[in-house]
């Protein structure tokens, strides 16, 4: 059935993902809680999210489950609030950085993690076989509304961790008229920092459209014209962060780890003086932590097992290059303004701005080629050659060069990246490599 991915089930709203499938991903979920069961319900912008709202609410409160409703608030705004408000589990409504007319709908246990893939499975299994409890009239979930309460406690609790702590810079936030404009304008108001607000109408129809996380080149605009100190751009359902410092650079999630990492350090807060992050993360930041005596960790792409890798081996700081951060002190999951706040707590503690925090990170040419497959591949050196040529350029590259190859997760691709000082020398063996696989395929399909 394949209905979860790696990051909750995805389609386009009401075409591939529709109120019926919300509805029996309700059922299907009711039947793996707890009795009695509260799930606390949330929801970016976008213009369908009311709609997969009132599906899931329906599937829930017919299997007997109530539902708390927090309306438009961010994925981990919701993460928090499970635990907050007592709920037994969460639902989140967004499709985070993809476009308009995408929407997902991802589970959240008690603890604000994403239900491990066994959970979603069984899930599947009980949508396929119809297999749900159907209480009577009498033992119906209620719902309740919580739309002005929820976004506040979030926002209180982050007050309550940064009150006092950032720089006062003048600051540009690129909200992507997703879930942020309902949270971060306030709290940096709060915090009495002067933020200019870009895109902050919750126009669902607009969110993540030339604007936010994957348009960091607006608030980079923003931030030139203004003098600001300092930018972030927050995704639709603000989980990730890309910042630009005062110069217009863009500082992704590797730079913002190493700023955070160092800082932890420098607290003792780092324990055993690891990051954890994915194989995409740029062989530059690696080497500029070792410079810091900080190990660095890697785990396939995905802040699902960014999140289990620091779990499971006790590791306070850990993210992806696409702005995915996760601090242990205070979250479970990657949270776009706490991570934001954070930064600049680092850059006040460290009497520094943000370029120069991040100067001693010099990151290596990087270059990717996508080969398309006819069909999608899981164990890339099943390809003929591949792995002896890989070897072959791994060998060419040294210590100061890497290979990357790996099938996509969500299309019929197989990625190849490298990395390296000598961009001649990556270029000539990107070449080769993706000449190699080509041939391959062709030989085969004859």
């Amino acid at each position: 059935m394949s209905l979860f991915g790696t990051d909750g089930a995805r389609g386009i709203a009401n075409q591939t993902l529709t109120a019926e499938l919300a509805y029996a991903i309700a059922k299907g979920t009711a039947r793996h809680l707890p009795r009695p069961a509260r799930v606390l319900i949330g929801r970016d912008t976008r213009i369908s999210g009311p709609l997969l709202e009132a599906a899931l609410s329906a599937g829930f409160m017919e299997s007997g489950v109530d539902v708390m409703l927090a309306g438009v608030v961010p994925t981990p705004a919701l993460a928090y609030l499970i635990g907050a408000m007592k709920a037994d589990a969460g639902v989140m409504i967004s499709a985070s950085h993809n476009p308009p007319q995408y929407n997902g709908i991802k589970l959240l246990d008690v603890a604000g993690r994403k239900w491990e893939p066994e959970a979603e499975a069984a899930v599947e299994q009980a949508i396929a076989d119809k297999d749900w409890p159907a209480p009577d009239a009498h033992h119906i979930g209620q719902q309740h509304a919580y739309q002005d309460a929820a976004p506040a406690i979030y926002q209180n609790r982050l007050l309550s961790i940064f009150a006092g702590r950032l720089p006062e810079w003048k600051v540009v936030l690129d909200v992507g008229h997703g879930a942020a404009g309902r949270t971060a304008p306030a709290i940096f108001q709060a915090l009495g920092i002067p933020a200019e607000v870009l895109h902050g109408e919750p126009l669902g129809e607009l969110i993540n459209v030339d604007c936010g996380a994957t348009h960091p080149e607006k608030v980079r605009e923003a931030v030139l014209r203004s003098g600001a100190a300092i930018g972030l751009s927050f995704d639709g359902d603000a989980d990730r962060v890309i910042a630009v410092d005062a110069t217009g650079r863009i500082v992704d999630g590797d730079e913002i780890l190493y700023v955070l990492a160092r800082d932890l350090k420098a607290n003792g807060k780092l324990p055993h003086n690891q990051v954890v992050a994915t194989v995409m993360t740029n062989l530059g930041m690696q080497r500029a932590l070792e410079e810091e005596n900080i190990e660095l960790l890697r785990t396939p792409v995905g802040d699902r097992w960014v999140a289990q890798e620091m779990r499971s081996r006790g590791v306070a700081l850990g993210g992806e290059q696409s702005g995915h951060v996760i601090l242990k002190e205070w979250t479970e999951t990657g949270d776009g303004v706490l991570t934001g706040l954070a930064l600049m707590a680092a850059l006040g503690e460290m009497g520094c701005t943000l370029e120069e925090a991040v100067a001693p990170l010099v990151r290596y040419p990087q270059i990717l080629r996508n080969v398309p497959l006819a069909e999608p591949v899981r164990d890339w050196t099943a390809i003929p050659g591949l792995r002896k040529s890989v070897a072959e350029a791994e060998a060419a590259l040294g210590e100061d060069g890497r290979v990357l190859i790996r099938p996509s997760g969500t299309e019929p691709l197989l990625r190849i990246m490298l990395e390296g000082r000598d961009v001649e020398l990556i270029n000539e063996w990107a070449h080769r490599l993706e000449t190699g696989v080509r041939q391959a395929l062709e030989s085969a399909e004859a």
